[in-house]
């Protein structure tokens, strides 16, 4: 029997009996060994929603994730399969190979030692020469003076020299950057503190957001004597993760308006230096000018490329950021009192656990994309002032499932471009009507899919702290 007459058979098989989990599992194996991944993904995702602690599908799908570029997803996957005693050597393998793409060469040699004692017909020696394992050698061979093993595949860390050094004098202890001398040593660079005009009226639904940030950030603020005399700091840090698009920023930004406070935006231009020893400065000062604001909010929009889980470094520098990071939110050497720290993320998986600890950010609140009566809101906010006439927004919104409050404002855009046609062509400004809004949101699609597509694998299979409940929740699975 040819290949293509045993995927017809195992097709109609799995047609016959799609609750059938060896069978799916088989038809998967068939698909992945003919080179078709993407629709072996399809299949061992349909098995493991049939099965989903089944071992050998979710290892079939990391290989599918692997084969297709997919290396965080596959990472993902076997982190929660290689847990397992019972985990096949080849599992391990395939971990160690994408764990050495990522230059951790460390454990990726326990990996690969561990999948090959498992099964050795695992074993594959050009891969082992290139962790520097030597043939009848348990242990990988010294590294070579001057190297690292950050250096794997040859590609050297990135190095310099502090075009400062001898002004300013650091000791690291655990990565934190201690001053010899008082603070303002380290605060030369000046962020702007903005004062936002926006407040939560100018924000569409998300009422329970609104609400955790009230208790945590603005009650706080208003009854501050209350707080204190509980022992409770005014002040503290607050995660929001999400889909792009669904208000992250804007929310951070009415924040800061809704009480009054200065926000310091903070980008990775503003932390990141090509010297060593820089970048922790600069973050060191980014959190005086905060305090020496307060209140003022501190907000890290796309928290993730500063905070990078340190499993994922290629260089100790990365690291010592991130150390560096820590210890500022746990307010180490200075009081945070009155600092207000937000981040947010569309990537909360590649952040550092650590910064998940009570004390730092000890909300992770997710920010879906909003609910039928949320983006009627949102539609009335983004038409606030502009020509309508018998808008219906609850119909508007029921045509819009999925749609993110920057779709939502693609689709005002969409309907004002079109009225814009119409009055050039006729040199009559019409106002804007309810068919107006639907005609433009015919056109457009949610842009909030793909992002769920890759959110719904974290919360699936690396959901070990029930970190993305909220996700299973609005997925309803």
């Amino acid at each position: 029997m040819s290949d293509a007459e045993q995927l017809v058979q195992l097709r109609e098989a799995v047609r016959l009996s799609p609750r059938n989990v060896p069978l799916r599992q088989a038809l998967a194996d068939a698909l992945l060994g003919a080179g078709l991944a993407d629709e072996a993904e399809t299949e061992y995702r349909a098995g493991l929603l049939l099965a989903p602690d089944h071992a050998a599908l979710k290892l079939g799908l990391a290989r599918c994730f692997s084969q297709l570029g997919k290396r965080s997803h596959a990472l993902v996957l076997l982190e929660d399969v290689v847990r397992n005693p019972e985990a096949p050597g080849r599992a391990h393998v395939l971990y160690a190979r994408l764990l050495a793409g990522l230059r951790e060469v460390a454990q990726a040699v326990e990996q690969y030692q561990t999948g090959v004692r498992k099964d050795p017909g695992t074993a594959d020696p050009e891969f082992a020469a290139r962790l520097g394992l030597r043939p009848g050698r348990p242990d990988p061979a010294p590294t070579p003076v001057g190297e690292e093993a950050g250096d794997f595949q040859g590609e050297p860390d990135f190095m310099g020299g502090d075009p400062e050094e001898g002004r300013l004098r650091a000791s690291w202890d655990g990565g934190a950057l201690e001053e010899d001398d008082d603070e303002d040593v380290f605060d030369e660079a000046e962020a702007e503190v903005e004062r936002p005009k926006i407040s939560f009226v100018d924000v569409g639904g998300m009422e329970t957001l609104k609400e955790e940030i009230r208790i945590k950030i603005i009650h706080p603020l208003g009854h501050a004597d209350l707080y204190k005399a509980y022992g409770k700091a005014v002040g503290g840090g607050i995660l929001l993760y999400g889909p792009p698009g669904c208000g992250k920023t804007h929310l951070a930004r009415a924040t800061a308006g809704e009480i009054r406070a200065g926000v310091i935006a903070v980008g990775i231009h503003d932390v990141l230096d090509m010297w060593i020893g820089n970048s922790e400065r600069n973050l060191h000062s980014l959190f005086g000018q905060a305090r020496r604001n307060a209140p003022c909010v501190l907000f890290f929009d796309e928290v993730d490329a500063l905070g990078a889980s340190r499993s994922d470094m290629k260089t100790s520098a990365g690291r010592h950021l991130i150390n560096q990071f820590l210890s500022e939110l746990d307010g180490a050497k200075a009081s945070n009192d009155g600092v207000l720290v937000l981040g947010a993320t569309n990537a909360p998986w590649h952040l550092d656990p650590a910064f998940r600890r009570p004390g730092r950010f000890d909300r992770i609140l997710f920010v879906p994309p909003p609910d039928v009566t949320a983006r009627a809101e949102v539609l009335r906010v983004q038409l606030r002032g502009r020509p309508q006439e018998d808008v219906e927004f609850d119909a508007v919104a029921r045509k819009t499932e999925g749609f993110s409050g920057a779709d939502l404002k693609a689709v005002v855009d969409g309907a004002i471009e079109g009225k814009l046609r119409e009055a050039l062509k006729t040199g009559v400004p019409a106002p804007l009507r309810t068919k107006d809004l639907l005609q433009s949101a015919a056109t457009l699609k949610p842009t909030t899919r793909e992002w769920f597509a890759t959110a719904r694998n974290y919360a699936l299979y690396a959901n070990q702290g029930g970190t993305y409940d909220e996700i299973l929740k609005y997925l309803k699975l």
